[in-house]
């Protein structure tokens, strides 16, 4: 009885947005201006977008109905939860305890400086007040706008408001997919009239509730979106609102997790967005990584939340290879954001109302970021972040550039020594943090045009087996790259392979981090260094998994082996990294 009535209210509800649909378009909003321009910036825009990238630090709030089942938003349709369910939670959405003001001052304390809201999801659901869709937050027995509550809180807090818009969406009927995930196809989808609607409530948001910062779109992996329809798309935003700033999901360009997308007139979109992992350095392209403080994306109860330490790191290593972090929120079905989150994002802008200069305005580099050390600048400054308490000291590869003086951030003196080849600092004498030690150093010049550098050795790296011998992509060389998207791969059926890194001279390594890149295929394991022409074993295991570490008695040589003796499937490893 209850799958009739909502295909009943479905076929209703469909009806009634065409019909809506047809009417704006009949009442003169103009969907198609400025199609002849391409899709690039205007010229002046580099100024706002770099006042974007100079911010660092977003809130991303991920809400809606689903989070009355705290099952995950959009993915959940169809799969966790009867689509015929998921579509009807609307009709018990009343989030009373919702504060547009609370929302915007947790960003604020958090040191956050623009918020970004899910307006609409794949599952459809807007959080607006949308002329073209019954399917909205107008309909619940909450019965307010939250979009437009959002907006002016940012503003009268000076908080940049932006929104978060699918392009694919799995209720509509003239969209093609369908749930779960895409993956169902719809009896009759009509995807020209699908995108009349898509620029329909695009023009909503800009019109009703701009301007805003940042659009940012998702759900172009699927088929039905093409490089043609992000470009009409990204132009059709210009002509609403020539300053807005469009990451690259608008397009087709992205390449997976990774978030990277190669700058061509083909692929439109201001700024990368790597999802759930830090960027890699990039300071010629602005980037965002987008990650959830907690695991997932939408509220769920007893989530697992990230410690202070991993969310500072995140911020700084964004932060280190030149780039932004958009945090991610999940509030709760009475419209609250979940106490303890609110708790931890206090804490980060607690540490932020202390180390905020070496973050805010900052350019990522000269040195590379690694696990456990990020260097950013600005002007003559270069700020050192050390995240690891183990070491008082480190060498690092030389600057063309003169270091006058050397302090700790927080206070107290720091020794160093600068040579043609590398630059020796020491905090003997200092107490370390054990989030973040910021020693900052004034050079005789500026920072700013120096090039990145990496700090990890370099490596030749070499392997016993490459997936069908696809070096450029698989090769051993992947595993130290410090790229956590990238892999070395070995062939289908391969139950024992070898990956070595040759550092180029005698490096002395008391730890190692290994990291399979699909699930615990490796099940017996020695870790080696080479002595002469012998390899000596310093450790045996059994599973690699997703995050391997091992500490062991220092040993000084050139080449390492991680010599994998038996695996269930042909093993393949995204990152080895030695300290």
């Amino acid at each position: 009885m209850v799958c009739v009535n909502s295909n009943r209210f479905t076929r209703k509800t469909h009806r009634l947005e065409s019909l809506l649909l047809s009417t704006v378009l009949l009442t003169g909003l103009n969907l198609n201006a400025a199609e002849t321009k391409t899709p690039t910036a205007p010229a002046a825009y580099p100024e706002r977008l770099q006042r974007w990238t100079d911010a660092r630090f977003g809130m991303f709030i991920h809400w809606g109905p689903i989070s009355l089942k705290g099952t995950e938003i959009g993915w959940s349709r169809g799969a966790q939860v009867p689509a015929a369910e998921y579509d009807q939670l609307y009709r018990q959405f009343n989030p009373t305890n919702f504060n547009a003001r609370q929302w915007v001052k947790i960003a604020k304390a958090a040191g956050m400086k623009y918020l970004v809201l899910t307006t609409k999801h794949h599952d459809g659901f807007c959080l607006w007040d949308t002329k073209l869709t019954e399917y909205n937050i107008m309909n619940t027995p909450f019965h307010r706008d939250v979009t437009k509550e959002l907006a002016e809180a940012c503003r009268e807090q000076g908080i940049v408001f932006c929104t978060y818009h699918s392009v694919c969406d799995w209720r509509h009927p003239d969209y093609p997919l369908g749930s779960p995930g895409g993956k169902s196809n719809k009896p009759a989808p009509n995807m020209e009239r699908y995108n009349r609607y898509l620029k329909g409530q695009v023009a909503e948001l800009l019109e009703n509730y701009g301007p805003l910062g940042v659009l940012w779109f998702d759900g172009e992996w699927e088929s039905p979106w093409t490089v043609e329809l992000g470009q009409e798309l990204y132009r059709h935003c210009r002509s609403l609102q020539d300053s807005l700033i469009i990451n690259n999901r608008v397009g087709k360009g992205r390449e997976g997790m990774a978030g990277t997308t190669a700058q061509t007139r083909e692929n439109p979109g201001d700024y990368d967005t790597p999802e759930q992992t830090i960027g890699k350095y990039q300071d010629q392209r602005p980037w965002e990584t987008c990650m959830t403080i907690c695991n997932q994306w939408a509220w769920k109860p007893n989530d697992p939340m990230k410690s202070l330490p991993d969310c500072l790191h995140a911020l700084i290593r964004c932060a280190g290879g030149d780039g932004n972090l958009l945090f991610n929120v999940g509030p709760m079905p009475t419209g609250e954001i979940e106490p303890r989150q609110v708790e931890r994002l206090q804490q980060m802008g607690a540490w932020l109302g202390q180390h905020g200069e070496s973050i805010y305005g900052t350019r990522g580099g000269p040195w590379k970021s690694t696990r456990t050390l990020a260097s950013t600048r600005k002007g003559s400054t270069v700020y050192l972040h050390l995240l690891s308490s183990a070491k008082s000291s480190v060498t690092l590869p030389p600057l063309p550039r003169k270091i006058k003086d050397a302090s700790l951030l927080a206070g107290g003196q720091v020794t160093f020594r600068q040579t043609d080849h590398a630059v020796e600092i020491s905090m003997a004498a200092q107490p370390l943090d054990p989030v973040d030690t910021i020693i900052k150093l004034e050079l005789d010049g500026s920072a700013m045009d120096l090039p990145g550098v990496s700090v990890s050795p370099e490596v030749k790296a070499s392997a016993s087996n490459v997936y069908q011998k696809q070096a450029a992509e698989f090769g051993p060389q992947e595993a130290f790259d410090g790229d956590s998207q990238t892999r070395w791969a070995t062939d289908s059926g391969t139950k024992s392979a070898w990956i070595a890194a040759n550092l180029g001279k005698p490096q002395t390594i008391q730890q190692v981090r290994m990291v399979e890149s699909i699930g615990e295929r490796v099940q017996e394991f020695e870790f080696q260094y080479r002595a002469g022409n012998e390899w000596r074993t310093l450790f045996t295991g059994q599973q690699i998994g997703g995050n391997f570490q091992k500490k062991f008695a220092p040993v000084k040589a050139q080449e390492f082996r991680l010599n994998i003796l038996a695996a269930t499937e042909g093993p393949t490893i995204a990152e080895i990294e030695f300290e």
